[in-house]
This record gives structure tokens, C-alpha cells and sequence, in this order.
């Protein structure tokens, strides 16, 4: 790793002297400080199953980035982080720096030595450590979804935008080959005009409830449910004590909003992309869902889900579907899903289908088309060309918000089960108390984002 050294400028001068007035004068500290090929100084916020399996790799497989501190509210988590981190490091055949570990994410935020964080907590945790983090002069890779509330996403985008970071969600189907491929071609029009997108997304399965555990030594619980309302402790409720399977936050709607979420902010993102509606949404939503009774594990279970889109495209979201995307146009249709899972635990549904298909296949020939969109091979790697070049990565803010946005807007109308007018300008349903009333959460103190505003 590069020494850091010391200047005699300020750093709108250095700026100004090296880089150029016409460019932004917001570049991480430490990149700054270290001079223009230094590696970004990364801290990792949540050391759990999509860290260890997805996120860390990611960043240190970049080339571009080292990892030099990490934070989990569970300290075996911490210690397990930095383990990692080293292990990582040694895949790669490099040294490893210092990693310093943290139970405190705004520790992490103090440092000037580090640039950016990597975000990698249970949804409900995903707003405010990232406010805090563009409000600390940190650029941010979040996990999906954005954030749990619309309520959340529009202060969260709107930092992003006033504060200049580099914001990345982790809608990693942008830099798969066949998502960008089947995007490019509906944008080309090799479908013909849209008419029908069908959508097909997994579900998590429910159990009994557990009764109240001790909290395991180590864990901060309070700090782990944060801006939630408090309940027991049990490890259905938390994560795995002794290994990173699939954890049971995944399945409590304290904490996360099931599969339509989870995985919808996937497929929705994917839609937006290839309809070309990335700053927009639905303007109609209905749908119906079957919601446990259980009080840990009642995220939905079986759903059904309509939407409308400008231009009268309608979508159909189900977990009837194969998981995946279906884009029926005036001229056939084109199908796009994975050719694998982000993680082992990933939930699977509906039978195994080719990563990109079309009702002929001459329709995927690539050739000549009108529209071809940003490549990336590694969305990790773009987040970090991205902090270095100031420009949008492939999933910036505003338009993850508008994906996440539309997931929540679907939940909503599951919870009500009656149709739903949206607007989208105003973000807010029309003459709707009920519905509107769902777009935010009550904060438990001292935690979420109004917290982090008024400090």
C-alpha cells in the first residue's frame, strides 16, 4: 500500500493547482492527501453473509480499493470482518493493510483517512448510515433496496445530490451481460413498441415463532434493531450465531419487506432500465398478497401484482412467474434472469431458464443497434471508477430510488389490496390518507434518519 504523505496546499488549492477548476473539487480526502493514483481507503459497515460473499470481494477484486476498516453491530461479526478482509487478501496475492474494527459505524465516518464505505447491513439500516455517510464527505456502495421507506429514499437522494458523493446501490444486474444486452435491445426497438412486462420473483418461507433467547454476548442489540421498533431478542429474528446462512431479519417486516424488495429491486431496476423509464414510475398499482400471522417471520408470502407505466405498459409481478424478466412487444418478446445467485442462501422459483432468450432468436442479434448502453464487467469496480472520475455509476441515487420506489409502491397496494393511483411527481398517492401514511415510519430514538439531519 502507498505511504500517505503530507502538502503544504489547502485542499481547494491542491485541487485547483493538479487537477483543474473545471473539474469537482470534492475529491475523497485521502485521495487527496495521497495524490491522484493512490488506492481508495475503504470502510466496511456490516460484516455479514452479502460482505463476506459478495461485497468484500468485490471491492478488493477491483484493483482499485484496500479495505481498512471494518464495523458490525455483533463484535464476532467485526473480528470475522478483518479475518476476511486478510483472507481476501491473500486470495489475491496482495498485503494486506492494518484493518482496524469497529462496533460503531460513525467511528468509521470520523476518519479523514478513509474515502468511502461499503454499506452492507439489514435493509431497515440502510438509510441512516448512509446519510450519515454522504453528510461525512464519505462516497457510498449500498445494498439494495435503497431504503425501507419512500419517506427515507427522497432524503437520502436528495443529500446525495446536494452533497455531490458517489452513490452506488447494488443493483449489480446492470453490469451482467445479458441484463445490459436485453436492455439495449428492447431500447432499440427490436420488440417493437412495449406492451407487457411480466416479472417473476421469489418468496421466503415462514415458521412458527421462537420464544425470547439472551442476547448473545457481544451483540448490541439495541443498536442492531435501531430505528425499529424494539422487540425481543431471538435468532430467528437476527442472524445464524455460528455461520452466514440465509438470516431471519430477511423475513420480518421490521426489518425488511420480503422478496417484493429483496429481489424486486432487481427485476424493477432491470424494467426501468430497459424501458427507458429510470426517472419515472407507475402511475396505477393493485395487488394482493398473503401475509402471515406470525409476528417474526411475516414478510409475504404468495403475491400478485399490477401495474401501469407511461406509454400503458402494463407489468404483472408474481411469484407465479419464473424468476426473471418477460418483455412482450408488437414484433415478440425477449426474456432475460440470472445465470446464477448473488449468494449460495438465495432463495430459488420456477424451473431453470436460459439467461437471455427471445421468441425468435434472430431478435437477439446485436448487430446494428440504436442504443448501447454503459458496459462494466464488475459493479464494485464501477462504484470505485466512478468515485475516482466524479461521474454517475450505473446505479446512482435518483435512480435506485425510482426502483425502490416502485417495490415499495407494490407492497403498499399488497398491505391495502385495493387499487392505487400514484403520482409520480409529487411521490405521494392520490387522495389517499391511508396509502400516504405508509410512506414513512415512525423513528425509534435516538436512531434513523431525522436524527442524522438534526446533528
Amino acid at each position: 500500500m502507498r505511504q500517505r504523505h503530507t502538502s503544504s496546499f489547502s485542499r481547494r488549492t491542491f485541487g485547483k493547482t493538479l487537477i483543474g477548476v473545471s473539474l469537482p473539487l470534492i475529491l475523497p480526502s485521502g485521495l487527496l492527501a495521497a495524490g491522484p493514483n493512490s488506492r481508495i481507503r475503504v470502510g466496511q459497515i456490516g460484516c455479514g453473509r452479502i460482505a463476506r460473499d459478495h461485497d468484500m470481494p468485490g471491492v478488493l477484486k477491483s484493483g482499485l480499493a484496500d479495505i481498512v476498516a471494518v464495523c458490525d453491530v455483533d463484535a464476532r461479526r467485526a473480528a470475522d470482518g478483518k479475518t476476511r478482509v486478510e483472507e481476501l487478501y491473500r486470495e489475491i496475492g496482495g498485503a494486506a493493510p492494518e484493518v482496524s474494527v469497529h462496533g460503531d459505524y460513525r467511528e468509521i465516518l470520523q476518519r479523514k483517512d478513509i474515502d468511502a464505505v461499503v454499506i452492507s447491513t439489514p435493509d431497515h439500516q440502510h438509510a441512516e448510515p448512509a446519510l450519515a455517510a454522504v453528510l461525512a464527505g464519505k462516497d457510498v456502495y449500498l445494498q439494495k433496496p435503497f431504503t425501507m421507506t419512500i419517506a427515507e429514499g427522497i432524503v437520502l437522494r436528495d443529500a446525495v445530490k446536494r452533497t455531490k458523493r458517489i452513490l452506488q446501490v447494488g443493483s449489480q444486474q446492470r453490469s451482467w451481460t445479458q441484463f445490459r444486452q436485453a436492455a439495449e435491445l428492447i431500447r432499440s426497438g427490436r420488440i417493437g413498441q412495449v406492451r407487457r412486462v411480466e416479472i417473476g420473483l421469489p418468496i421466503d418461507p415462514t415458521a412458527p415463532d421462537n420464544p425470547v433467547e439472551p442476547v448473545p454476548e457481544g451483540l448490541d442489540y439495541a443498536q442492531w434493531v435501531g430505528p425499529a421498533e424494539f422487540a425481543y431478542y431471538t435468532e430467528q429474528r437476527v442472524h445464524p450465531r455460528k455461520d452466514y446462512s440465509r438470516p431471519g431479519w430477511l423475513r420480518n417486516e421490521s426489518f425488511c419487506l420480503g422478496m417484493i424488495t429483496g429481489w424486486g429491486s432487481h427485476h424493477y431496476d432491470t424494467m426501468h432500465w430497459a424501458l427507458n423509464l429510470e426517472a419515472s414510475g407507475p402511475s396505477k398499482v393493485e395487488g394482493t398478497a398473503d401475509f402471515p400471522t406470525n409476528k417474526i417471520w411475516n414478510v409475504h408470502g404468495a403475491y400478485d401484482v399490477k401495474l401501469t407505466y407511461p406509454g400503458d405498459v402494463r407489468v404483472h409481478v408474481s411469484d407465479k412467474h419464473n424468476n426473471g424478466l418477460k418483455f412482450f412487444g408488437d414484433d415478440g418478446w425477449i426474456w432475460v434472469t440470472r445465470d446464477g445467485q448473488a449468494t449460495a442462501s438465495d432463495p430459488k422459483s420456477g424451473k431453470t431458464m436460459p439467461p437471455l432468450d427471445a421468441s425468435d432468436k434472430r431478435l437477439l442479434d446485436s448487430k446494428g443497434l440504436k442504443v448501447e448502453l454503459p458496459r462494466s464487467d464488475s459493479h464494485h469496480k464501477n462504484w470505485l471508477e466512478s468515485v475516482i472520475s466524479r461521474k454517475d455509476p450505473l446505479a446512482p441515487a435518483h435512480v435506485a430510488h425510482r426502483s425502490s420506489s416502485a417495490c415499495i409502491v407494490s407492497w403498499i397496494a399488497m398491505k391495502l389490496k385495493r387499487p392505487l393511483t400514484w403520482d409520480v411527481k409529487t411521490e405521494r398517492f392520490v387522495n389517499d390518507a391511508e396509502a400516504n401514511a405508509l410512506l414513512s415510519r415512525p423513528e425509534r430514538a435516538p436512531y434513523g434518519v431525522t436524527r442524522v439531519i438534526k446533528t
